[in-house]
């Protein structure tokens, strides 16, 4: 049987050993683009509970590991591999909840409800990824769980029938057979898989990196940067945090937020099927605290927590914290509907504000915000019901999990570039209800052609053609169209090819890495062959990694 202890132990094992391992793991996905990778994505949501569970107690049950690991891997997670990572461990959360120990049985339970929850989130599942991995894994486990075996077989046999499928992977799937490599969230979720064996086994814990101390969500950017916790103006004296265990599934931490908004202010309350996290400012902290033991019991680690924050300003707050995200303070719907858009660079962040986004989340392909980033921005957004706009492919299931844990209606609107969320954003029409605007502005996006210039982040092969470190890439649509080596060159001749004989539009936005005179000289070069037949506008869009973004309508 596995205890508590041993669980806790072998998930920040795997933590470190997958964010140790994680530029090996992104330096198998098939693009060499640079983007929020696999191995990136999957290191950092796990990384999101490894600080929590350092934080418990040697006697806690796995049930409790397990909670406290789904529910901050689940508003951790970045990237559809951090997703998916973080629905595996939901499952387990499921199958062992209760339990003081868990045998073989347990955790096979555990892996089918994590398989089964994670096909369910994709909406058209891919074989030949981490998702069949860890359904064939899942699936040996049941079958071992029937002998008598230890726990340590029991896990050697999991992980060996993972690292088979993983190899198998690269049948399973023609992009992979090109470049001759396995499933890069496949390969994570064997190292997350070996690393709990290796602990279970009694191997030390592998020793942390600079990188990996780099890899952790910073403490700082956590629960409270939703709030302006130092604000000039102090309405009310102590700041209150606390969470709470649920009496059962039915309790609404709805009910718990207003009457919390009765007494105080910069309310935050966030829950899942368990637990309710709170943050307020109040004059009467026994108030909340009596309240919210209506709703649940309070848990040990962390404890309620109160502060007086006059005094903490009086000193000036020369200790305050260094948040990476703007703050933002939650607030009440004062109209029926807001957006919020994920975008990196301060040229398309004015671009959407302009648009009528409420809430800009910095992030892109370097870094793919969390679900909390995006949680907050909703919070923020004064409407009953916000479009979240993610600009990308691999944010949307991040988007798409913090539709259950919002306090407001929450529609994503599946935007994989940036062009097509400036092409939704065009099309909203306030006359309209949701599911009218839903339909519109999705309808617009779909007719928006995006390509990007950038440039290769490592070596690669792909499609029988060699891609040299730092080559200029043009991607048409999320597909590699021909490399180059001049920048204005390859955004030139890929617009071209993008346009086509219905074309009205063109629009350039050109990034960080482009000088103005750069962007003017290309904007010249393609009016002079296709002014009279497109309209064409260019934007400085500040933007990280993508020299050009291209959108034809």
């Amino acid at each position: 049987m596995i205890s508590g202890k041993q669980l806790k132990a072998a998930i920040i094992h795997a933590a470190i050993l997958i964010t140790n391992q994680r530029r090996s793991v992104d330096e198998l996905n098939v693009y060499p683009v640079p983007d929020g990778d696999t191995g990136t994505n999957m290191s950092m949501t796990i990384s999101a509970a490894k600080r929590e569970l350092e934080l418990l107690s040697d006697d806690v049950t796995v049930s409790e590991v397990a909670d406290v690991t789904a529910s901050s891997m689940l508003r951790g997670a970045r990237g559809n591999s951090g997703v998916i990572t973080s629905l595996l461990f939901r499952g387990l959360s499921k199958g062992l909840a209760g339990l003081t120990t868990a045998g073989n049985a347990d955790f096979a339970n555990a892996l089918e409800l994590g398989v089964a929850g994670a096909y369910k989130a994709v909406m058209k599942p891919t074989e030949g990824t981490i998702l069949t991995v860890s359904r064939m894994a899942a699936n040996k486990a049941q079958e071992l769980a029937k002998t008598d075996i230890d726990d340590i077989t029991f896990w050697q046999g999991v992980l060996d029938e993972a690292n088979a499928v993983l190899k198998q992977t690269t049948e399973m799937l023609p992009a992979l057979k090109k470049a001759n490599v396995v499933d890069a969230g496949g390969q994570g979720f064997c190292i997350i898989i070996g690393g709990m064996l290796e602990s279970f086994r009694g191997g030390a814990l592998p020793e942390e990196t600079a990188e990996t101390k780099a890899a952790a969500p910073d403490p700082a950017v956590d629960f409270n940067s939703a709030v302006a916790q130092y604000d000039e103006e102090i309405n009310f004296t102590y700041c209150t945090e606390f969470i709470i265990e649920k009496n059962d599934a039915s309790v609404d931490g709805a009910k718990l937020r207003a009457y919390l908004e009765t007494i105080g202010d910069c309310v935050v309350v966030v829950e899942d099927d368990e637990i309710i996290k709170v943050h307020v400012h109040t004059d009467n902290p026994g108030m909340a605290l009596t309240k919210a033991l209506e709703f649940g019991h309070f848990i040990n680690d962390p404890k309620p927590k109160v502060e007086n924050m006059r005094i903490q300003h009086e000193g000036k707050v020369k200790e305050a914290k260094i948040v990476k995200q703007q703050e933002v303070v939650p607030v009440e719907p004062t109209k029926e509907f807001g957006f919020v858009a994920v975008a990196a660079g301060g040229g398309l962040e004015r671009t959407f504000l302009d648009l009528g986004v409420d809430q800009v989340v910095k992030g892109g392909q370097t870094m793919n915000p969390s679900t909390d980033d995006i949680l907050r921005a909703i919070h923020a957004t004064p409407a009953k019901t916000v479009f979240v706009l993610p600009n990308n492919k691999n944010i949307i299931m991040a988007a798409e999990q913090a539709i259950n844990l919002a306090n407001r209606n929450v529609v994503v609107l599946q935007t994989r570039t940036i062009p097509q969320g400036i092409a939704a954003m065009l099309a909203y029409d306030e006359s309209l209800d949701m599911n009218e605007n839903r339909t519109q502005m999705t309808k617009a996006f779909e007719r928006v052609s995006s390509g990007s210039v950038t440039f290769a982040a490592r070596d690669s092969e792909l499609d029988g053609q060699k891609i040299r470190k730092n080559e200029v890439l043009a991607l048409d649509n999320g597909k590699l169209s021909f490399t180059e080596k001049d920048v204005n060159k390859a955004a030139y001749k890929l617009t071209k090819k993008m346009v086509k004989s219905d074309s009205s539009y063109i629009t350039l936005i050109y990034g960080a890495d482009v000088t103005e005179d750069q962007a003017q000289q290309l904007y010249d070069q393609i009016s002079a062959k296709m002014k009279d037949r497109v309209e064409i506008t260019m934007l400085s869009g500040g933007q990280p990694v993508y020299y050009y973004l291209i959108s034809v309508e």
